[in-house]
C-alpha cells in the first residue's frame, strides 16, 4: 500500500489529484467544526449517549452532529435517497427504463436522487431541530425569534448536507476514489483518537479494563485482518472460449475465469440496513416515548421504539437479517446470470461441463447464491459483534466499532485499487514501443 502511494506521488497528475482530494477533506473537516447559529453544543452531549441511534449518526458525521455544526446531517440523506431510488428502479417502469438508457439515463437518475436527497435533508433537519429544542439546546424557541431560529437551523443543516454531496462529486471528477466514500472515511478516522482516549480513560477509571481493553484491541486487529481477507477472497468460475477462424487469423481457444468476490457489495448492505433501522429513531425524535403509557396505541408506540433501540436484542436480530437481505438485493443489481450466460454464448465461450444457455445461467445463479450468503454472514458478524460487546460492557461505547472498521478498510482498499489502476494506465507501454 505504501509503495503504491509513493509511486502515485511521483506522478505529477496523480499528485495533483491526491492533493485536491486532501483539500476537499480539509474543507469537509472544517465544516464539521463550524457551529450552527443559536445552538448550545454543550447540551447536545446527552443526546449521544451509549445505545442511541444518534451515536451511529454522529459517527457517520465525524462528530459534527454532537457539536451541532454545519455538516451535522453528513451523507445520511444522500444515502437514504440512493436506497429509495434503487428500490423504486425495480418497482417503477419509468425509472427502470432510465437505468437502461446508458449515461444520459444515469444522469437523470442522479438528478432525481439529488432532489429526493434534498427533501430527506429537510425532514431530517426538522427532526434534529425538534430534538435539540426538546433537549434545551436551542436558545430561542418562542415568538418571532423562535420561528426565525428554526428556519436558520433547518436551512443550515440542509445546505450543509447538499454541500457534502457537491464536495463528493468534486472528488469523483477531479480527485481519487469515490467521493462520498472518501468523506465518510475521513469522518470516521477523525473519531479514532477520541475513541482511543475513551478506552484509555476506562483503564484509568476501573482496573478490570486493564485486561479487557487490550483484549478488545486485539479482537479489532483480528477483525481488520479478517475484513482484508474476505475483501480479497473470490470464487473463480472457469471459462473456455472455442477457437474460431476469421480470414487467415485464428481467435479464441484461451482459458480464463469469471471472478466473483465474496464481499462484492462492500459496506453498502450495512449502510442500507442502518438507514432503515434509523427510521424508528427518527420518528422518536418527533415524539418521545410516553413516560406513563395509557392505552393500546401508547403501549404499542413505546414497544415499537424499544424494539429498535440499540439496547434491544431484537435490534441485533433485525439488523442481521436486513444486512443479509440487502446483500442479496445489492448483488442482484450487480450480477445478472442470464446476461452473463448470453454474453458467453455470443462470444463462443462456455463453462466446462455446463451446457450453454439456461444451464449456464442456473449454474452461475447457484454459485452467486452461495457466495452471497457467505458474504452476507460475514458482514452481519462484523456489524453485530461489536454491538454484543457494547451490550456486555456498556461503558466502552464501541457499538459502531465493527461497521466503522469495515468502512475504513473497504474504502482504503478501494482507493488503493484506484491508484494502482491509474498507475497502470499511465505506465502501460504503447503499441509503438
Amino acid at each position: 500500500m505504501f509503495k503504491t502511494f509513493r509511486n502515485a506521488w511521483k506522478d505529477e497528475s496523480l499528485r495533483k489529484k491526491i492533493l485536491f482530494t486532501l483539500l476537499i477533506i480539509v474543507i469537509f473537516r472544517f465544516g464539521c467544526t463550524l457551529p450552527v447559529p443559536f445552538l448550545d453544543a454543550s447540551k447536545l452531549g446527552d443526546l449521544m449517549g451509549t445505545g442511541s441511534i444518534l451515536t451511529y449518526l454522529d459517527t457517520l458525521s465525524g462528530g459534527a452532529l454532537s457539536k451541532g455544526t454545519v455538516f451535522a446531517l453528513s451523507i445520511q440523506p444522500f444515502i437514504n435517497a440512493q436506497i429509495i431510488i434503487q428500490l423504486l428502479t425495480y418497482a417503477l417502469p419509468p425509472l427502470e427504463r432510465l437505468s437502461k438508457e446508458g449515461e444520459e439515463g444515469r444522469k437523470t437518475l442522479q438528478k432525481i436522487t439529488n432532489v429526493v436527497s434534498l427533501v430527506i435533508s429537510l425532514v431530517m433537519a426538522y427532526a434534529y431541530y425538534v430534538t435539540m429544542r426538546n433537549q434545551g439546546a436551542v436558545r430561542y424557541t418562542s415568538g418571532f425569534e423562535g420561528a426565525f431560529v428554526a428556519v436558520v437551523i433547518i436551512a443550515t443543516f440542509t445546505a450543509g448536507s447538499s454541500l457534502i454531496v457537491w464536495l463528493g462529486n468534486l472528488i469523483n471528477d477531479k480527485g481519487i476514489g469515490n467521493g462520498i466514500s472518501i468523506l465518510l472515511f475521513a469522518g470516521i478516522v477523525a473519531r479514532g483518537p477520541s475513541a482511543l482516549l475513551s478506552l484509555v480513560n476506562n483503564i484509568n477509571s476501573d482496573t478490570k479494563y486493564v485486561i479487557l481493553v487490550p483484549l478488545i484491541i486485539i479482537v479489532f486487529i483480528l477483525m481488520i485482518g479478517f475484513i482484508v481477507l474476505m475483501n480479497e477472497s473470490e470464487r473463480r468460475i472457469p471459462v473456455q472460449f472455442a477457437k474460431r477462424v476469421v480470414g487467415r487469423k485464428q481467435y479464441g481457444g484461451q482459458n480464463t475465469h469469471i471472478p466473483i468476490k465474496v464481499a462484492m457489495s462492500g459496506v453498502m448492505p450495512i449502510i442500507f440496513a442502518m438507514s432503515f433501522m434509523a427510521i424508528p429513531a427518527t420518528i422518536g425524535m418527533f415524539k418521545a416515548p410516553y413516560a406513563t403509557p395509557e392505552g393500546f396505541w401508547q403501549n404499542f408506540y413505546n414497544g415499537f421504539l424499544n424494539v429498535f433501540s440499540y439496547n434491544s436484542v431484537w435490534y441485533g436480530i433485525i439488523y442481521f437479517v436486513l444486512i443479509i437481505a440487502f446483500n442479496y438485493f445489492y448483488v442482484s443489481m450487480m450480477y445478472d446470470p442470464i446476461q452473463i450466460a448470453n454474453n458467453l454464448r455470443q462470444n463462443n465461450g462456455g463453462i466446462p461441463g455446463i451446457r450453454p444457455g439456461k444451464p449456464t445461467s442456473d449454474y452461475i445463479k447457484r454459485i452467486l447464491s452461495k457466495i452471497t450468503l457467505i458474504g452476507a454472514v460475514f458482514l452481519g458478524v462484523i456489524a453485530v459483534l461489536p454491538i454484543l460487546f457494547n451490550r456486555a460492557f456498556p461503558t466502552l461505547n464501541i457499538s459502531m466499532g465493527g461497521t466503522s472498521i469495515l468502512i475504513v478498510v473497504s474504502v482504503s482498499l478501494e482507493t488503493m485499487r484506484t491508484l494502482e489502476s491509474q498507475l497502470m494506465m499511465r505506465h502501460h507501454s504503447g503499441f509503438l514501443e
